[in-house]
């Protein structure tokens, strides 16, 4: 059984080798889908008899694991070297370093790393993360999918 789980952030973020708009600090409204897979928990009395994780897990366990380091950041890319001193001298600034470009393919890679292990088997019924897919806009997302990464 396949269950997603969608999420909201802000943050900013430049393509600091892009030739086009992208080249620029900029922000987005991103938008991640988590689908994990596992058996639906078939066990009398239990809280999440029926389910495959309950959706409020999921969402707590994205929040602390990736979601709220991400949101209101700047996603930078430590190779950008300017814009990674400018963010670092303005005080208590929200900037994520990366080791590489922050595009929606990579966010969407480096959020599927992170948060493969939060879910492993968590409710012991072989639950798995299978894919994540984050929105840069409504109309441009990338998937990571376990296997094709």
């Amino acid at each position: 059984m396949l269950i997603t789980r969608k999420l909201e952030f802000d943050a900013g973020h430049r393509i600091s080798t892009h030739n086009s708009q992208c080249r620029h600090l900029h922000g987005h409204r991103y938008c991640i889908e988590i689908t994990l897979s596992g058996n639906i928990i078939a066990d009398e009395g239990v809280a999440q008899q029926g389910m495959v994780m309950d959706f409020a897990a999921v969402k707590q366990i994205a929040k602390s694991t990736l979601v709220d380091h991400w949101d209101h950041a700047f996603l930078v890319y430590s190779g950008d070297k300017k814009v990674l001193q400018f963010l670092q001298s303005i005080e208590d600034h929200k900037t994520v370093v990366l080791d590489v470009q922050p595009t929606a393919e990579n966010l969407a890679l480096i959020a599927f790393n992170i948060l493969d292990d939060a879910y492993r088997d968590s409710y012991g019924n072989h639950l798995r993360l299978e894919q994540v897919r984050l929105f840069e806009t409504p109309n441009c997302w990338a998937d990571a999918v376990r296997g094709a990464r």
